[in-house]
């Protein structure tokens, strides 16, 4: 990756801000993001398949340094899009200097994945932020100056703005500011691919957006009266009628219950599906964990799926579910679920409710980490919070540290303390694959019961069966039949009683 907090054009902006970090310690500037891979270590590996999604998704691709504005109407296939140049902006509190800097580092990833060039980030230290302009009018002030000093035209906060923050630090900045959460569903509206997956995201963002809605000016108004000097629009005018903003409001509340309506009609297949799975008794895994922690490239490695693979943050939002067989024949599948991040938005969270059901209706969990990121023990806790809140804590659990070829040794130490039982494995050389196979052959559950039958050769579907969703002990070929000893499940059980001996 490279690395886009410090493009050339910046050296001055930055050397200007290290020089103002010197001078004033509670102002500390932020270094690369380090939340994406080095493009050098992100090749795909053989296990990710053609990546005909990925190339779908690279067909248009921002271009920095180029304008939208047509000069000539010949040049109309040449256009590209414009990116938005932003700083990025956060506030911690005395001893959180170091989750601050992560953090924010982890901003500009988001950023970059939006499609923005991240020209600069500053960090202030205080107690807690202001509830006027979160840093302060002075801070504030000086924000404006560093915006203006490298041509920025966006400022992104390190947290979820109220709406009056964000009106009051515009006023003073004069360019547009976001907060974490506007990015993350910004990216989440990207990528978001089917029916279900758009509706979520578009329930989530008029739920941010509800709140946060705002009039523009006398044209935003149909409620009038008064005199014209007073301020009213004089005679035709006065008289009962709603303004523009509380029209809005009602339109998005009653989109969101639509939205809501088709998100629980989609309901009724997915439970389909997974009662199917439940009846012919096939477990289920599940992969949880932080956004770009290799969880799509894991599954690639463990099924060859061809899952799209991309060096992005939340590059897959749709949950994928593909088949799996032991190393005795037993069938199970492994179910790829949408990454988690630090501060992820509530509106999210119960927006992706019936997606996150796949891990609470999971047998297993296989929880992935980014064992190469700056703080693994950061991601560990933020996704046990989200599966908390869902109501998944409790679940069987196999942690995996993924990315084990770019862990130094030292770093195995520090990690293997961090999780006792945890696996290292590297989706992209294929190191401790099969060791990982093996430890989620063995948490899976066994079938209940035990039985041992002689089945008759024209009943071969249920040796098959046997085979398939059971555990065979033994068997042997006899002249009425197949002896078999195994484990199964009350169902096949039933049917296998007329042949038990």
């Amino acid at each position: 990756m490279t690395d886009t907090t410090t493009p050339s054009t910046g050296d001055d902006a930055m050397d200007r801000v290290l020089a103002h970090a010197e001078k004033r310690t509670e102002v500390r500037t932020f270094g690369a993001a380090q939340a994406l891979q080095d493009e050098s270590t992100t090749a795909h590996s053989t296990t990710d398949g053609n990546q005909w999604d990925l190339e779908d998704r690279h067909a248009l691709r921002r271009v920095g340094g180029l304008s939208t504005e047509l000069e000539d109407v010949t040049e109309v296939e040449y256009r590209q899009l414009r990116l938005e140049n932003v700083v990025l902006v956060g506030v911690y509190p005395q001893g959180a200097q170091e989750d601050a800097e992560n953090s924010l580092r982890e901003l500009a990833a988001l950023a970059e994945t939006a499609g923005a060039v991240v020209l600069d980030g500053v960090l202030q230290r205080r107690p807690h932020p202001d509830a006027a302009t979160y840093l302060g009018r002075g801070k504030a002030q000086e924000l404006k100056d560093i915006v203006a000093a490298v041509g920025a035209d966006t400022v992104i906060v390190d947290t979820e703005l109220a709406p009056s923050q964000r009106r009051a630090l515009e006023d003073v900045v004069k360019v547009k500011v976001i907060d974490r959460t506007t990015v993350i569903l910004d990216i989440f509206s990207q990528h978001a691919k089917s029916r279900e997956g758009k509706a979520q995201v578009e329930l989530a963002q008029l739920e941010y957006l509800l709140p946060r809605l705002r009039g523009w000016g006398d044209s935003m108004s149909r409620q009038a009266g008064g005199q014209v000097g007073a301020g009213g629009a004089g005679m035709g005018s006065r008289g009962p009628g709603e303004t523009k903003i509380e029209l809005d409001r009602r339109r998005i509340r009653t989109k969101m219950a639509l939205l809501r309506r088709q998100i629980r009609d989609y309901a009724p297949a997915r439970e389909a599906k997974r009662a199917e799975r439940k009846r012919n008794t096939i477990p289920s895994v599940a992969i949880a964990g932080y956004t770009n922690a290799g969880k799509s490239s894991l599954l690639n490695a463990l099924t060859s799926a061809g899952v799209l693979v991309e060096n992005a943050l939340f590059a897959t939002l749709d949950a994928t579910v593909r088949r799996s067989e032991t190393s005795d024949g037993r069938v199970y599948t492994i179910t790829d679920t949408v990454g988690f991040v630090r501060n992820l938005p509530h509106q999210l969270v119960e927006a992706f409710r019936s997606t996150l059901e796949e891990v609470g209706d999971a047998d297993v969990v296989l929880h992935v980490v980014d064992g190469s990121h700056p703080d693994p023990a950061g991601q560990l806790l933020t996704v046990r919070d989200v599966m908390g809140d869902v109501g998944v804590r409790d679940m069987p659990e196999i942690v995996v540290f993924n990315k084990a070829d770019l862990i130094p040794d030292d770093e195995r130490l520090v990690l293997r303390g961090l999780e006792p039982h945890a696996h290292f494995v590297s989706s992209r050389s294929g190191e401790g694959i099969a060791e990982l196979r093996a430890a989620i052959e063995e948490a899976l559950p066994k079938p209940a019961v035990e039985v041992r039958a002689v089945v008759p050769y024209d009943r071969g579907d249920l040796v098959a069966a046997i085979h398939e969703t059971g555990m065979l002990l033994s068997v042997e070929h006899q002249e009425d039949g197949t002896a078999v000893h195994a484990r199964v499940s009350e169902r096949l059980a039933a049917e296998l009683a007329p042949f038990v001996r």
